[in-house]
C-alpha cells in the first residue's frame, strides 16, 4: 500500500528518535527551541520550531526538510512544520516554564557555534572559455566569498563546482584550523523531487571524517549545492571539531 504524503515508515514496534531528531533540529541556524508531536501512528505529527528573526520561516523549513531527510531518512510535508519568529531570543529561553511540555533549546555555546556561517549569494557564468561560480559566506558582518572556475573540457557538473567554491569560502570564513575537501556532489532525485546530496571530508590530524549534507533543490540547483554543504558541515563545526 503506498505510503501517504509526509508519512513515515516505521516497523510497527518500533519508535521514531523524537529525542534525537529534536536536537537535531536544535541544532540548526536560528532555531531555538523545537517539538515534535507524534502522530496517532506512530510516526511524525506535527514539527513546532521557534527562531531567531535573523532566518526567515521559510529556510527554516527548508532546512528541517532537509535535516530529517539526511539523518534519518524522514521524508516530512512542508505543510507540518510550524515556525514561529522571536525578535528577542533571549527573553525566549528565559521566559519558558522550566516543567511540563517546554521546548528545549540548545546551548547558547552551540547555538552561537552552529550560526557563525549563513549563505549569501552565488554567482554563476558560462562561456565558452569556461564555467565560473563565486560563492558568497556571511559571518556575523563580513562577507566572505570563494571563486571555482572549470573549462569547458571538463565537462563540470554546475552543482559540483559551486559545492568546491562553498567549500573553500567556508574555509575562509573558519580560518585555517577547518581543513575541508570537497568529495563529490550529486544531484539526485528521490520521493518524486530533486536533492544535491554532497560528501565534505574534514581532516584532524592523520585521519579525516566524511559529512554529508543534502538540500532540497527549490530556489536553484546552485543554491541547494551551498545549502547542502553548510548542511553537511553545521553540526561538526558546532561540536568543535
Amino acid at each position: 500500500m503506498p505510503r501517504a504524503e509526509g508519512a513515515v515508515a516505521t516497523a510497527p514496534s518500533a519508535r521514531l528518535p523524537m529525542a534525537d531528531a529534536e536536537e537535531l533540529l536544535a541544532s540548526l541556524p536560528g532555531v531555538i527551541s523545537v517539538r515534535i508531536l507524534e502522530s496517532d501512528g506512530g510516526g511524525i505529527g506535527d514539527v513546532h520550531v521557534l527562531t531567531a528573526a535573523d532566518v526567515s520561516p521559510k529556510q527554516t523549513v527548508r532546512n528541517v526538510e532537509s535535516a530529517l531527510l539526511a539523518q534519518f531518512g524522514w521524508r516530512i510535508d512542508h505543510r507540518k512544520i510550524s515556525v514561529a519568529t522571536t525578535s528577542d531570543a533571549g527573553r525566549a529561553r528565559a521566559g519558558r516554564p522550566s516543567a511540563g511540555p517546554a521546548l528545549v533549546p540548545p546551548t547558547p555555546r552551540a547555538i552561537e557555534s552552529v550560526r557563525r556561517v549563513y549563505f549569501e549569494d552565488v554567482e554563476v557564468r558560462r562561456s565558452s572559455r569556461a564555467l565560473w561560480c563565486r560563492v558568497m559566506l556571511r559571518k556575523g558582518a563580513e562577507i566572505v566569498s570563494a571563486e571555482a572556475e572549470a573549462p569547458p573540457a571538463e565537462r563540470a557538473r554546475v552543482e559540483e563546482l559551486v559545492a568546491r567554491a562553498a567549500v573553500s569560502a567556508l574555509t575562509r570564513a573558519e580560518g585555517d584550523a577547518l581543513d575541508l575537501a570537497l568529495e563529490g556532489a550529486e544531484l539526485v532525485t528521490a520521493f518524486g523531487r530533486e536533492f544535491v546530496f554532497v560528501g565534505v571530508a574534514a581532516r584532524q590530524g592523520r585521519g579525516a571524517t566524511l559529512l554529508t549534507g543534502s538540500c532540497e533543490v527549490r530556489d536553484g540547483l546552485e543554491a541547494a549545492a551551498v545549502l547542502a554543504v553548510l548542511d553537511a558541515t553545521n553540526r561538526w563545526i558546532a561540536r568543535g571539531r
